[in-house]
């Protein structure tokens, strides 16, 4: 199964049950410190391995980049990876911070 897109509104919905879930930023750590998602861990070169040995692969995992492009990749190989629902956040932090 391919990853899927999710609207900012959806990721809102999905954050207020109890599905377990786990949002990835992928975006630079100056930009992820200047703001980013509650609850969003920053997942870069540093962090992936640590961050993927703690995430369950049947959480529903999101992924958030700048404008929702290159989460694309990340949720793909995150797909490769063994995990089982992911995401790609449409229009990413951009939306996310604008929405919000």
């Amino acid at each position: 199964m391919a990853f899927q897109q999710l609207s900012v509104d959806d990721l809102k919905v999905l954050m207020a049950t109890d599905t377990p879930l786990t949002v990835f930023d992928t975006r630079d750590p100056a930009s992820y410190a200047a703001g980013h998602i509650d609850q969003a861990q920053a997942l870069n070169n540093d962090t992936v391995q640590d961050l993927l040995a703690v995430t369950p692969t049947s959480n529903a995992v999101v992924v958030c980049c700048y404008h929702g492009i290159s989460s694309q990749s990340v949720a793909g190989w995150l797909e490769e990876q063994g995990y089982e629902n992911v995401y790609s956040l449409t229009g990413g932090y951009s939306a996310w911070s604008g929405n919000s």
